[in-house]
């Protein structure tokens, strides 16, 4: 039977504490991990498969393995909390239930890549998180888990919580080193890489919060154990899904990595709400593409859910309902990022605005048929040259709208008004 790991200490409307914490076993992977050499630590994690859990995925033993650890000076490793994708809640319930959970993980992975300084860069409007985090790392230090020798390991960290100036954008990685260092939140050319030259120029590694906290269970029960709890064969550990939308039980559920979509919508979300049918949803925030009913039964994981046209992201899913206007919720998506964009790139800065101003005539009934040409257009413009991954996700969903949805959207453009109005 699974057992949940990341949500055991879970308490409502209150975060665990350091005595709760460890009664559960907290800071014992730590502890095995000052036991091993930082590359056994990194070979444990490579074997897990564990991959990203912010939305791109990459393999987080590789990204560890890349950090330069043998020049001089001071490293890393920064925890990227700076959740601000629309629909995506799992880190904020991390963060403000099992805030010890974040700590330890950035306790070892600072270990294995011989970073001495650890931040957590977390949203501005996640205070009470924020607060939780501040407050756990105070009793860590006094438990002799930050600071000095820890645990007389010889090993020393300290850790800093961060609240970030409040932009979308912050949540790229070189654009959140800008912010920490009290630049503009604009992302950085690369190379450099931040495994070479980060924040400050040292070598910086950066990884979700979510990602953080999977590596005590990690180095507790050893990479190849903790892979196998996954319920596909591509797949690795568990994962934090969510659902909202019109569902009977909207929510944050711990379970295998790779549990079917359809699975996560019917039994955990308790389907639709009654009087509703399942129209689409985005499977892993805003920016990803959408699915619809044809591919339910996919299987949620990073390869899977690529090989049908969309990408997992951060696993938090947004349910349409058969009563929604696609042309209205892909409005309602670009109004998000059109505000959020840092202004760096032309395609962005204009080309954003602009797409959100075709879908606005096509819902007010003023478009004309050859402008969906014309969105498809600077919709793959923006997709192919933009600065960072920030406007691909943007278009992404209107992409997929025109692929999945034309005949809806067309109808929009006959009717010369919203059929979703009558």
């Amino acid at each position: 039977m699974f057992q949940p790991l990341l949500t055991k200490n879970f308490h409502y409307g209150r975060p665990a504490s350091l005595k709760e914490y460890e009664a559960a076993g907290g800071y014992e992977g730590l502890r095995a991990a000052l036991k091993m050499t930082p590359d056994d630590v990194i070979k444990a994690v490579i074997d897990s498969g564990l991959r990203g859990r912010g939305g791109a995925g990459f393999p987080t033993g590789r990204k560890w393995s890349l950090t330069d650890r043998k020049s001089p000076g001071q490293r890393y490793f920064i925890v990227n909390a700076d959740e601000m994708e629309p629909g995506t809640f799992k880190d904020r319930f991390l963060m403000e239930r099992d805030p010890h959970q974040v700590i330890e993980g950035l306790l070892i992975s600072g270990y294995a890549t011989d970073a001495g300084k650890g931040y957590i860069f977390i949203r501005y409007e996640y205070t009470e998180a924020a607060r939780a985090l501040e407050t756990a790392v105070q009793e860590a230090k006094g438990a002799g888990f930050i600071g000095k020798n820890i645990l007389g390991s010889g090993f020393s960290m300290e850790i800093s919580v961060h609240r970030s100036a409040g932009r979308y954008e912050c949540g790229e990685e070189t654009a959140l080193m800008n912010a920490l260092e009290g630049k503009r939140a604009n992302p950085r050319s690369k190379p450099p890489y931040p495994a070479s030259k980060g924040f400050r120029m040292r070598p910086t590694t950066i990884n979700n919060a979510e990602t953080v906290a999977d590596v005590p269970h990690i180095i507790k029960m050893g990479g190849s154990a903790w892979k196998t709890l996954a319920a596909y064969e591509g797949g690795a550990g568990t994962k934090l899904y969510g659902i909202s939308g019109r569902v009977k039980n909207p929510g944050l559920f711990e379970l295998p990595t790779g549990t079917p979509l359809k699975e996560i919508i019917e039994t955990h979300g308790g389907g639709m709400q009654d009087g509703y049918s399942f129209k689409a949803c985005l499977p892993g925030g805003a920016s990803t593409p959408i699915i619809t009913p044809n591919n339910l039964n996919v299987p949620m994981d990073f390869d899977t859910v690529s090989k049908i046209g969309s990408r997992m992201g951060t696993g938090c899913v947004t349910v349409f309902d058969d009563t929604c206007c696609i042309v209205r919720a892909m409005i309602n998506n670009l109004l998000f990022f059109t505000r959020e964009s840092c202004g760096w790139c032309t395609p962005c800065r204009d080309g954003l605005p602009f797409v959100y101003d075709i879908l606005q005539r096509i819902e007010a009934g003023v478009a004309e048929m050859d402008e969906l040409n014309v969105l498809d257009e600077n919709c793959e413009t923006i997709y192919s040259n933009s600065f960072c991954a920030f406007a691909p996700g943007a278009v992404d969903p209107v992409r997929s709208m025109l692929r999945l949805f034309k005949d809806e959207v067309e109808e929009h453009i006959k009717l010369k008004r919203c059929p979703c109005l009558n």
